[in-house]
C-alpha cells in the first residue's frame, strides 16, 4: 500500500460530506455513498482505514447480521468495538463504517459473500467466522461451489486469517480445509439441499443423525465447540446454556458461532453469553410494532434456507401471516426461488401474498394448497386481518424495508 495519508484524509472528509447530504436530502443512510466517495478518491481507503485495528470477518449467505450483532455485543464487555450496523456488507459500506469510527481498536464486519477474498487482502484481519454456503440471488452470486473455492483459495494463503467454521456444513469445512488455523463449530445443518455433492470428489455426500462423510475419504471435521439444542460446549466440554431473546434454532447456532469467535478475542465464554442475551433485534428483524390495532412481527428471509429457517420461526394460528416479496436487484431479480421454499408447511392457515411480486407468491402458494389473497398495497396487506390479531410479517429484502418504513410511520 503507497503512502497516502493526506489523500485518505480528504478521503475521509468528502465520504463523510456525501454521507451527511445523503442523509439530509432523504436519499439513503449514507454509509455506501459515503464508502463509495471515500474508495473514489483513495483506493486503498478500506486497507487505511483497518490498518492497526484487530477485525474479525463475518461471512456466510445466512446469519450474517444476527451473528455481528450478536459477537459486536459480546465483544464490547472489553471495550469500544466499531461494526458496519445497519448491513452495509460490500467494501463501501465496510470503509465508511471503519472511517466513520477511527478510534476503535477493534471491528467486527459482516461482509459479502463474493467479497471476503478481496476484503481479507485488504484488512488483514485476526479472524473470519465461516457460517454457511446455499443457493442464493444467482443472478447476482456465483454457483456455490464456485464460492466456496474463492473462500477456499484466500483462506490457504500463508498471511490468512484464523478461522471459525461450522463443521457442518460440507461446503464450509471444503472452504476452510486449507487455512492453517481453524476451530470447528457444530451447529447443525438443517438445509441440505446444497451439499449433497462432494465438492472434492463429485461424489454424493451422506449424512448421518450427527456427522457426514463421502465415498472419498473426506469428511465432518471434529469440532471443539459443540451446540446441542439450547447447551453449548465449550472446547473443555463445559457446559453453558444459551438463553437469547432472538427466536429460533438458527439463532442458538448464530450465537453459538459468535461465541466461539469471541473467545480468540479474550472475552470469556459467560461474558459473551450475558452480552448476547440482551440482544433483541437486529437491524429492524424480529421487531414487534403496533400498526393500527394489531401487533406486527417482521422476519427476514432472502433466499430458500432463510425463508425455511424464517417458516420455522412463525407464531401459530390466530396470528395472521403476510409473505412479502420483491424482485429488486437487492432481493434478486428472478423469483424463481419461490418453488424451493416449503410452503406446504403453511397448509390450514390463510396467508396474505403482497409486494411487486405477489401474483408470483400467489401462483406458488396455489400449488402449496395453501388458502391465501393477493393484497398488493402494504398497508392493507397488514389490516387484511381482523382488529386485534397478531400479524407475522415476512419479507425478502426490499420488501422488508417498505414494510419497515409503513410501520415506523404508523
Amino acid at each position: 500500500m503507497p503512502p497516502g495519508g493526506t489523500r485518505f484524509a480528504v478521503a475521509r472528509g468528502l465520504g463523510s460530506a456525501a454521507a451527511a447530504l445523503s442523509r439530509l436530502t432523504g436519499s439513503g443512510g449514507g454509509t455506501t455513498i459515503g464508502g463509495r466517495v471515500m474508495l473514489a478518491v483513495d483506493p486503498f481507503a478500506l486497507r487505511r482505514a483497518a490498518a492497526g485495528r484487530r477485525l474479525i470477518l463475518v461471512s456466510g449467505t445466512n446469519g450474517k447480521s444476527t451473528t455481528r450483532t450478536l459477537l459486536t455485543a459480546a465483544l464490547r464487555t472489553r471495550g469500544a468495538v466499531v461494526s458496519n450496523e445497519g448491513g452495509a456488507n460490500m467494501p463501501a459500506g465496510l470503509t465508511a463504517a471503519l472511517a466513520a469510527d477511527p478510534n476503535a481498536g477493534v471491528g467486527v464486519l459482516e461482509v459479502d459473500e463474493p467479497y471476503l477474498p478481496a476484503v481479507i487482502t485488504a484488512t488483514r484481519p485476526a479472524a473470519v467466522v465461516l457460517l454457511n454456503i446455499s443457493r442464493d440471488q444467482l443472478d447476482r452470486y456465483a454457483e456455490v461451489r464456485r464460492l466456496a473455492g474463492g473462500w477456499r483459495e484466500a483462506l490457504g494463503r500463508p498471511s490468512a486469517p484464523h478461522v471459525i467454521a461450522n463443521a457442518d456444513d460440507p461446503l464450509i469445512a471444503w472452504a476452510a480445509g486449507t487455512a492453517r488455523s481453524v476451530t470447528w463449530v457444530s451447529v447443525g445443518l438443517r438445509w441440505r439441499a446444497d451439499a449433497t455433492v462432494c465438492p472434492a470428489c463429485g461424489g454424493l455426500i451422506h449424512f448421518g443423525p450427527a456427522d457426514w462423510r463421502c465415498d472419498c475419504g473426506w469428511r465432518r471435521p471434529q469440532p471443539q465447540w459443540r451446540l446441542e439444542e439450547d447447551v453449548l460446549l465449550d472446547p473443555a466440554d463445559r457446559r453453558h446454556h444459551l438463553v437469547l431473546q432472538l427466536p429460533g434454532a438458527v439463532n442458538r447456532g448464530n450465537a453459538a458461532m459468535a461465541a466461539a469467535a469471541a473467545v480468540t478475542l479474550g472475552v470469556s465464554v459467560p461474558s459473551a453469553l450475558v452480552a448476547m442475551a440482551a440482544v433483541d433485534g437486529v437491524d429492524g428483524r424480529y421487531a414487534r410494532r403496533r400498526y393500527a390495532g394489531r401487533a406486527v412481527r417482521l422476519l427476514l428471509a432472502k433466499n430458500p434456507a432463510g425463508w425455511q429457517e424464517a417458516l420455522g420461526m412463525v407464531e401459530p394460528q390466530p396470528a395472521g401471516l403476510v409473505v412479502a416479496v420483491n424482485a429488486h436487484v437487492a432481493d434478486g431479480a428472478d423469483p424463481a426461488w419461490l418453488w424451493d421454499v416449503p410452503f406446504e408447511q403453511l397448509r390450514g392457515r390463510r396467508v396474505i401474498a403482497t409486494g411487486e411480486r405477489c401474483t408470483d407468491v400467489a401462483v406458488r402458494l396455489r400449488y402449496a394448497d395453501v388458502e391465501h389473497l393477493q393484497v398488493r398495497d402494504w398497508r392493507d396487506a397488514l389490516q387484511a386481518f381482523p382488529t386485534g390479531h397478531p400479524v407475522e410479517a415476512m419479507a425478502n429484502y426490499t420488501a422488508f424495508q417498505a414494510l419497515r418504513r409503513v410501520l415506523d410511520q404508523a
